[in-house]
């Protein structure tokens, strides 16, 4: 039993950061950003950054913060059960603006 809470918490996890990753690769080639310039906006290696935008790791929440900062946008973090959503928002547009989806969104289930 222990061993499939384990299980399912790491797919969880890895539903997040996949999830996050799409979001934050949206979001920078909506803004028309390399990897490396990104990388160098927020402080870190393209390397590092690519473990981001691959889903291989979660961010700690201050570097979250200086991904949205370097973004140009907000994020905002829905954990909602079930259902979970990474939506960055433009700071000029007051809208999601990930690059892809209407409704600015990138999400796990």
């Amino acid at each position: 039993m222990e061993e499939q809470v384990a299980e399912t918490s790491a797919y969880v996890e890895a539903g997040y950061a996949f999830a996050l990753a799409q979001a934050v690769h949206d979001r920078r080639t909506g803004l028309g950003l390399s990897q490396s310039e990104l990388a160098r906006r927020v402080g870190m290696t393209q390397p590092q950054f690519s473990h981001i935008e691959g889903g291989d790791s979660v961010p700690t929440l201050p570097l979250l913060t200086r991904l949205a900062k370097a973004l140009d946008a907000s994020l905002t973090i829905d954990l909602d059960g079930d259902h979970s959503a990474f939506v960055f928002t433009a700071h000029d547009s007051g809208r999601p603006d990930d690059g892809v989806s209407s409704d600015g969104r990138s999400s796990v289930a």
